[in-house]
């Protein structure tokens, strides 16, 4: 089976894997890739307080995203963490070309029960490139500790992915919610394929 393949059957449906060389880049840059991971779990927290403010009248909604702001939130001080006892700086955001254009695919306007469903398809679909790529770390790095590190926090970022994902056929048709899953992720990796392969970033 190709890796292609592999991916698009093990690793949440994605139609592209990331290039090879990404971890090897990755791990020649550790204390940026660090700090861009810290920041993407604080990203991933505010996105989940955002959909609660947003929507705070749908009650299921509201106790199913609340732990994962927690675990989110969670997830950040653990990375922090591994910034600290290394002895490296945890240094400034940055722009994050990934999410960006993702961002930019969001369909304007619709509905409430629309607008919804984009949010919680942009946030499944970060989650499970997170995912995936948390899936290399976790077996190709030579740190043992960011190993397991890593390795407990893909597991984390697929019931993420499955959980936005569930929301989404639980407030909106289902069909509708696979037919715009499908276009996601074919415009996903249509991104991927032209973003330069970085070893600073998590996306």
């Amino acid at each position: 089976m190709s890796w292609e393949e592999s991916t698009r059957q093990k690793m949440l449906h994605l139609k592209l894997p990331t290039d090879p060389r990404w971890v090897g880049i990755t791990e020649m840059h550790l204390e940026d890739v660090l700090t861009d991971h810290a920041y993407c779990e604080q990203k991933a927290a505010s996105s989940c307080i955002s959909l609660i403010v947003r929507f705070n009248d749908l009650e299921e909604l509201v106790d199913i995203l609340t732990p994962i702001v927690a675990e989110e939130w969670g997830h950040f001080e653990r990375v922090l963490e591994q910034i600290r006892k290394r002895g490296l700086k945890f240094g400034f955001i940055r722009k994050d070309e990934y999410v960006i254009q993702l961002t930019n695919f969001v369909l304007k306007g619709g509905s409430r029960i629309q607008q919804l469903t984009e949010q919680l398809l942009l946030n499944a679909l970060i989650e499970a490139r997170s995912c995936e790529r948390f899936k290399l770390l976790s077996t190709n790095l030579e740190d043992p500790e960011l190993k397991k590190f890593y390795y407990e926090l893909m597991i984390s970022e697929a019931g993420h992915y499955v959980t936005f994902i569930e929301l989404a056929r639980k407030y909106q048709d289902p069909d509708i919610v696979n037919k715009r899953w499908q276009e996601w992720l074919t415009f996903e990796a249509e991104v991927m394929n032209k973003l330069e392969v970085r070893g600073d970033r998590i996306h």
